[in-house]
């Protein structure tokens, strides 16, 4: 299997584990910040040993240089999407926060483009559209979008998580590395400003913790053989995976889900045949 099939592979892997993420975020009873610092510092103690059981450490002794570059990551990557995430959907709604969240992809498009060299195609950015468009269907059941004050900060999420991505990719680390930095770096620093407003555990951050332990790895090991531009928009459909869930569990299924599930399929499905290039000047 080359490289290629493989990203694709492991991309498709982690929309179906992010799919599941707004679940759990959901029910968590607690305050939000609390909920992330300690999400991330559990996926930090998850993530470490498996490090140093796979003697990873030796690569942070062979490049120290680049850990400053890995802090960043924890920064954007998880502290400052995670407040203008928690603060912006609180003056916003949930619907406007799954759609503009989503608009990661062309985000992405526009920094892999002039700080990765990566080659976005015609036929990427259509598809990538279309699921936008079907994803906009299956979530607002055709319903405008009323703008609220907190969405500009909901358009800060996708941006503080693309501006990670691209340092994460060209990072020498393993993803196992990389993924217990960010955790660790953004933990500390959410569970830092989380005082101020009061420490609630729940159990339901244990859950959190495996599941951004997992997502995260598998998501570095993607982009680690695939475009960033292509791996975002292939896992951009994630929200709709939970939508499904709840379909196949009982919920209404409208015209819709049906427009929008095909939109989103067919998206999808176009963009994983995509080869991942680099631009040739």
């Amino acid at each position: 299997m080359n490289k290629e099939t493989e990203g694709t592979l492991l991309a498709l892997l982690g929309m179906f584990l992010y799919g599941i993420e707004p679940v759990v975020i959901k029910t968590n009873p607690t305050n939000p910040l609390s909920f992330a610092a300690f999400s991330a510092l559990i996926a930090s103690l998850i993530l470490w040993p498996i490090v140093l059981l796979t003697s990873g450490w030796k690569e942070v002794k062979e490049n120290p240089q680049y850990i400053p570059r890995a802090f960043l990551v924890g920064v954007f990557g998880t502290a400052l999407a995670y407040i203008a995430y928690s603060y912006g959907a609180r003056l916003s709604t949930a619907i406007n926060a799954s759609l503009i969240t989503r608009a990661e992809v062309l985000f992405s498009f526009v920094l892999a483009y002039v700080f990765l060299r990566e080659k976005i195609t015609k036929h990427q950015v259509f598809w990538s559209f279309s699921i936008l468009a079907g994803l906009f269907l299956v979530i607002t059941q055709g319903r405008a979008l009323i703008p609220r004050e907190g969405d500009l900060l909901l358009l800060l999420v996708p941006l503080f998580w693309q501006s990670g991505h691209v340092i994460a990719k060209k990072l020498p680390y393993s993803p196992f590395l990389i993924a217990a930095f960010r955790n660790t770096f953004g933990g500390i620093l959410l569970f830092l400003l989380a005082l101020s407003s009061g420490l609630e555990f729940s159990r339901l951050a244990v859950a959190e913790g495996i599941i951004l332990s997992f997502g995260q790895v598998i998501w570095y090991l993607a982009i680690k053989r695939i475009n960033l531009s292509k791996a975002t928009a292939i896992i951009t459909p994630a929200p709709a995976v939970a939508i499904g869930a709840a379909i196949l569990l009982g919920e209404e299924f409208t015209v819709y889900h049906l427009i929008g599930f095909a939109l989103i399929t067919a998206g999808t499905f176009m963009v994983s045949r995509i080869k991942s290039e680099l631009k040739t000047a």
